[in-house]
């Protein structure tokens, strides 16, 4: 690919889109990220398999209606039809009629929004993960017993 990702999404399908309601912000500061999701009708989720993202958990966390790719990781976080809806990540029809659907209907997603940002909040607040992290250290850290130098 030559070129930024919106150009490429432009190229592919630029002349199908109403670009009065797409918006490309680029890079933004952390506060105003928090800012848009809390004002997203949809997050959509879409990756490949790697590591379960922060900008998921924080959009989660802001309230955000979420549809994501049914990948391990974000299954980690997301359970469809509770916090969120999981499409498979090259099923395009099934990304198109999600999307559609929670646009046409903001009201359907609500209660999956309110589950999902409870989930974050239960497994992934700092209060939460601090002291297993701390835990984990002090029991394989250096220092702990049958810990390697």
């Amino acid at each position: 690919m030559r070129g930024t990702w919106k150009q490429a999404l432009l190229a592919e399908v630029g002349s199908q889109l109403d670009l009065s309601r797409v918006h490309f912000v680029g890079q933004v500061p952390h506060n105003i990220f928090v800012a848009l999701m809390q004002v997203s009708r949809v997050h959509a989720y879409l990756t490949y398999p790697f590591v379960l993202s922060w900008s998921l958990l924080e959009a989660m966390a802001a309230g955000a209606p979420v549809i994501a790719s049914r990948t391990p990781p974000v299954e980690e976080g997301i359970e469809d039809g509770v916090h969120g809806r999981l499409v498979d990540f090259f099923d395009a029809p099934g990304w198109s009629a999600a999307l559609t659907e929670a646009l046409a209907d903001p009201a359907a997603l609500r209660p999956l929004a309110q589950a999902a940002r409870e989930r974050v909040v239960e497994r992934y607040d700092l209060s939460v993960c601090l002291p297993k992290w701390v835990g984990f250290v002090e029991r394989h850290g250096p220092g702990a017993e049958g810990a390697r130098p």
